[in-house]
């Protein structure tokens, strides 16, 4: 119901209906106006030709009544005269003496009674008194006349009236008659005149109409309305603007999705997690998934939620208050530890669109790898250091010593540069294998990859390594078949370097008589991709679990003082993992625990196919 009279409040609002009640009230205004003056003015004129015929009619006779002398003597003359005239007349004549008595009358009735009772008294005294008077009255049977009264008068004086009562009836029919037909006309003009002003105002309603409706749909964001123009004035005109309008408002729109949608993918993907705080209510308007994924929300806290909830998280250093305070002269950075993880804090006050500082920007990027990045090179620097400054400290104290003298004893000169060759054997693997990882980091170790038989080249390199385990009474067994064959696509001398070195820590690191075991397999993963794996497993020292994630490390040593003693550098296993990585492997080390021994694997991918067969 009420969406009914909502629609008929509509419509009688409308600027179409609006146009035709004003063409109905100026047209009933002009025709009320124009019906009035011409009904007015046509009664005034038939009263104006009543009011002249009965001038004429005395003017002619009245000479004929100002020659008696005595009015009442000469009654049967002047009721002569009367009667004479009343025969070209429909009018009533009747004739008064100075007595007020009638003494002539067309009309019997009115002959010897006074004026007075038939006229206002007042009328006849002023007609008397020399003034022509006439007086509109209405009969006891509701005929309505007219009186005309003139006075008779000569040199002497007034002897006497004479009184002229017409009937006006059709005077007052014609104006009837006049204002129904009036009437009849303004109905029919108004007839009219709505159709017109309908088709008139359909001509100007339906284009803004039109308007109204695309502009609608518009705002419901489609753009692709366009107003047909069919003319050239104010109609067509506003037409053509909209279509301007909306073709800008169109390409304007479209930048700003665009924009948007730049931004938002910027903002969705940027590696730095992003807030933006509310001053007013202390609520997080905007939230990206990076800031989120540090913070460890939930997705159901993307949204707005209380700022509050990231002081808990995150604690004092981040207090809104804190850092409202510390960006009041410009953007500020810090750096937060937060369980574990570093990162680096950066925020600013950013403005409304009135120019005051509304709220806070926060910006978070993780800094937890580049701080280790960083601390590993620091330790890397500090190692090679060390490790050059040693054995470049023993050559120069030895060589000062035989400098001074002890060269003189061919025995102590003999050990003394026994020591300083060592030495120098141990900073040339050092820098060897310093000068491999940073090819191996820049991509500038080329690789002669050929699809070769893996297992030829395990035995290989147990048979190379049986000698130095047999110095600590080691065994080295061979726990696969004898015909094996296990193809992979490898750079045959970078996969010895890989294997003899897993072989060589394992016999370092496993006490004299111990034991180690070399198998290969076979395996696949989920994907159905075919691996090689080599197992080399020993029954040594064994590696605590809290070390056995940094064994890859460059320079990281288990027992420092025993690896150098060994003669160990520290890179052998940085080198081998990123050798396998190269060849699309990887290796692995596990172990139960301190002196339950050791077990690495180097995994590498099953060739796919046969390919050239190196020369063995």
């Amino acid at each position: 119901m009420a969406t009914n009279e909502t629609a008929k409040k509509t419509r009688t609002g409308s600027i179409q209906w609006r146009i035709v009640l004003i063409y109905i009230l100026l047209v009933s205004i002009a025709m009320t106006v124009a019906g009035v003056f011409i009904i007015n003015q046509l009664g005034e004129y038939m009263m104006d030709n009543v009011r002249t015929r009965f001038t004429k009619v005395i003017t002619e006779n009245m000479q004929i009544l100002a020659s008696y002398d005595d009015l009442s003597a000469s009654r049967a003359e002047i009721q002569n005269d009367i009667t004479a005239w009343s025969n070209s007349l429909s009018e009533e004549i009747y004739v008064a003496d100075n007595s007020f008595e009638i003494i002539a009358a067309s009309n019997e009735r009115y002959r010897g009674i006074s004026a007075f009772e038939v006229l206002d008294r007042t009328l006849v005294v002023r007609t008397f008194n020399g003034e022509s008077t006439e007086i509109e009255e209405t009969t006891a049977s509701g005929v309505p006349v007219v009186s005309f009264l003139y006075p008779i008068q000569d040199t002497s004086g007034v002897k006497g009236i004479i009184v002229l009562r017409a009937d006006v009836s059709n005077v007052y029919e014609t104006e009837t008659r006049a204002r129904s037909i009036f009437f009849r006309s303004m109905a029919i003009a108004l007839a009219i005149t709505v159709i017109l002003s309908l088709l008139i105002s359909r001509s100007i309603t339906i284009p803004i109409k039109d308007v109204t409706q695309k502009a609608r749909k518009m705002a419901e964001g489609d753009f692709s309305q366009e107003v047909s123009v069919k003319s050239n004035d104010e109609i067509g005109q506003l037409a053509q603007m909209f279509n301007m309008l909306r073709g800008e408002l169109d390409l304007t729109i479209s930048d700003l999705t665009s924009e948007k949608n730049r931004q938002s993918t910027i903002f969705r993907y940027m590696a730095d997690g992003l807030l933006a705080i509310d001053r007013e209510t202390r609520n997080v308007l905007l939230m990206n998934p990076a800031a989120r994924n540090m913070l460890g929300l939930p997705v159901s806290e993307s949204g707005m939620f209380p700022y509050s909830r990231v002081e808990e998280l995150l604690g004092s250093e981040v207090r809104f208050d804190r850092m409202w305070k510390n960006a009041e002269e410009g953007g500020v950075r810090d750096i937060l530890d937060h369980k574990g993880r570093i990162f680096d804090l950066r925020y600013d006050r950013f403005k409304d669109d009135e120019n005051e500082d509304a709220g806070l920007i926060v910006i978070l990027q993780d800094i937890t790898e580049q701080q280790k990045a960083e601390a590993m090179q620091r330790d890397f620097v500090a190692n090679v250091s060390h490790e050059l400054k040693t054995p470049l400290t023993n050559i120069k104290s030895y060589t000062e010593t035989l400098l001074d003298g002890a060269a003189s004893d061919p025995e102590t000169a003999s050990r003394f540069l026994s020591i300083i060759d060592s030495e120098a054997d141990r900073m040339n693997r050092l820098v060897k294998d310093l000068l491999q990882l940073s090819r191996l980091d820049h991509k500038q170790e080329k690789m002669s990859m050929k699809e070769l038989d893996l297992v030829p080249l395990v035995r290989s390199c147990i048979a190379k390594m049986e000698m130095t385990a047999r110095q600590k009474s080691q065994t080295i067994e061979a726990v696969f078949p004898d015909d094996l064959h296990e193809r992979v696509v490898m750079d045959k001398d970078r996969m010895e370097q890989v294997i003899q070195n897993v072989l060589s820590n394992a016999i370092k690191y496993t006490q004299d008589g111990g034991a180690i075991r070399v198998g290969i397999r076979e395996e696949a993963d989920e994907n159905r991709k075919k691996w090689v794996l080599v197992d080399v497993a020993d029954n040594g020292i064994g590696i605590a679990e809290s070390e056995q994630a940094r064994v890859f490390e460059r320079f990281y040593r288990v027992d420092k003082a025993r690896s150098r003693a060994m003669g160990g550098t520290g890179l052998g296993l940085s080198i081998a993992r990123q050798i396998m990585e190269e060849h699309g492997g990887t290796i692995l080390l596990t172990s139960p625990g301190l002196g339950l021994g050791t077990t690495v694997t180097l995994k590498v991918p099953h060739a796919p196919t046969r390919g050239v067969r190196g020369i063995e």
